[in-house]
């Protein structure tokens, strides 16, 4: 079993940055794949980026060359470095983790946080 805690959510104006991070715990945390969904209102959940536990990654073509995702093995973390922001990326974002990558869908993915609000204002 493996339990995922974010932070880092809130309020921020269009152009500026945010980060978010996500806390894993229980056995073999370390070794999976986790990243991050995103679901907007009215919208379904899409995939926002992965990261193995050998720090590759995946990510959404919206958020290539704006948003970086890293993890700290050792403290079973991730980070989502969010920069220049837009309005459209405003969406409830949810840490994700399982075994494997499951590529676009959410299904695939055993795992959730219990999500953490983004606003961006414009």
């Amino acid at each position: 079993q493996v339990q995922l805690v974010e932070s880092g959510g809130g309020l921020v104006q269009a152009g500026g940055p945010l980060r978010l991070s996500c806390v894993a715990s229980g056995r073999t945390a370390g070794g999976y794949v986790m990243g991050w969904f995103r679901q907007a209102p009215g919208k379904q959940r899409e995939l926002v980026a992965t990261i193995d536990s050998g720090y590759s990654t995946n990510a959404a073509d919206s958020v290539k060359g704006r948003f970086i995702l890293s993890r700290d093995n050792a403290k079973n973390t991730v980070y989502l470095q969010m920069n220049s922001l837009k309005p459209e990326d405003t969406a409830v974002y949810y840490c994700v983790a399982d075994l494997y990558y499951g590529g676009r869908n959410p299904n695939q993915y055993r795992y959730w946080g219990q999500g953490t609000q983004v606003t961006v204002s414009s």
